[in-house]
């Protein structure tokens, strides 16, 4: 791995960071004391154009480089997981029932060590800016932020986000152009029966039968309605019903999940899933209702900002060790609202072998922590070169 010589000096630096970091998980919006350490590194690095508490706890930075040129954006995301951690580090979470699951730890100190360097060096024109944001698990600090002119504020002509990625070889890079990751929507069936005694069932209207009928015609949809080709996920992850073996209940509540990444596609699930539960609780004789909440939308690599890129992580590592034919997957990811306003890019960066993101057992590499450093650096200097 072709580590920038000055970030990997401060290696030691990054690690002490993450782990800090990982001791003090913070879920969604409510990021405030990593807000807190970023800020102080920040300052620490010299940097003057700091922003804070935008979208609740994201803090934004700008580094003016020499003269005028673009101004780019680099993304990290600091919210943790509701997970306990067994990890076993001696650096494990300290806050109950919480703890960096994903990686945001070392998303955020990647971020911090290229600001770091960038700060020191100037080696571009132009700015960069800086986006440290909350809640990228859920319910979306990155659509916050854009909606609080983020973007537009500070003139911000494209951007670029890294993610860790256990599984693949540390120090590979993977992205591919176009979608990366599917749009995600949410759906909520409450079925309404008649309940009664269980050794009479003919005198009750049996959500649980209507559920069960619901669940498996919903099965239908990518089996029997998919264009071919197309990409698709409905499935459901949650059926809450019932009190008593002796009990047939009033009322029963099914929950899942809709991944998709063209807009025909995802308009066609909502759509027989509006036709199944009316059908399906008609035929049981409850009632039934349906509603779909619209999460983030898919993620959209675009074409040269990906090839730009993926030059640079070839500068890096080599163009064997930079796939850039990853095939897109059904995970979610709200980076997707500042890809819909400006071009950018989402890479994943290998991390090596051990427990698969949110697994109460991962931990993020703090081996790879120089390298998406000196990708964040790098790209910059090779996309605003001082004049």
């Amino acid at each position: 791995m072709a580590v920038i010589n000055r970030i990997a000096g401060f290696a030691e630096d990054l690690t002490a960071w993450r782990q800090a970091l990982h001791r003090r998980p913070e879920i969604g919006f409510d990021c405030h004391e990593t807000a807190h350490f970023v800020a102080e590194r920040l300052r620490d690095f010299g940097i003057t154009r700091i922003e804070t508490g935008v979208a609740t706890s994201g803090v934004v930075a700008v580094i003016e480089g020499q003269g005028d040129g673009p101004v780019t954006a680099l993304r990290a995301d600091m919210d943790a997981l509701p997970i306990e951690e067994e990890t076993g580090a001696t650096y494990a979470s300290e806050i109950p029932g919480a703890m960096h699951a994903c990686g945001h730890d070392g998303h955020t100190t990647m971020l911090l060590g290229a600001a770091r360097y960038l700060a020191e060096t100037r080696n571009f024109s132009g700015r960069v800016v800086l986006i440290f944001q909350p809640a990228e698990e859920g319910p979306g600090g990155a659509r916050v932020m854009v909606e609080e002119g983020v973007m537009t504020r500070h003139g911000i002509e494209r951007i670029y986000a890294l993610h860790t990625l256990p599984g693949i070889d540390a120090g590979r890079f993977a992205t591919c152009p176009g979608p990366i990751m599917a749009a995600v929507d949410t759906f909520h069936i409450e079925v309404t029966g008649q309940g009664g005694h269980a050794a009479f069932p003919h005198e009750t209207r049996d959500p649980v039968v209507a559920s069960c009928g619901i669940v498996q015609a919903i099965q239908t949809i990518t089996s029997r309605n998919l264009l071919s080709g197309a990409r698709l996920v409905v499935g459901v992850s949650q059926i809450h019903t019932g009190s008593a073996e002796n009990i047939v209940p009033e009322r029963a509540y099914i929950n899942g999940t809709i991944r998709s990444f063209e807009p025909e596609v995802q308009q066609m699930a909502h759509r027989r899933l509006a036709d199944i539960v009316s059908g399906q609780s008609a035929s049981y004789g409850v009632a039934a209702t349906l509603r779909i909440d619209r999460g983030y939308p898919a993620t959209i690599n675009d074409e040269a900002e990906t090839a730009r890129a993926a030059a640079v992580a070839a500068e890096l590592v080599g163009e064997a060790r930079v796939n850039t034919d990853r095939p897109p997957e059904m995970g979610a990811e709200d980076f997707a609202y500042m890809l819909n306003v400006v071009p950018g890019s989402y890479f994943f960066l290998g991390q090596g072998p051990g427990p698969g993101l949110h697994h109460p057992g991962f931990d993020f590499n703090d081996e790879v922590a120089p390298l998406g450093a000196s990708f964040f650096a790098r790209l910059i200097e090779r996309l605003q070169p001082a004049a």
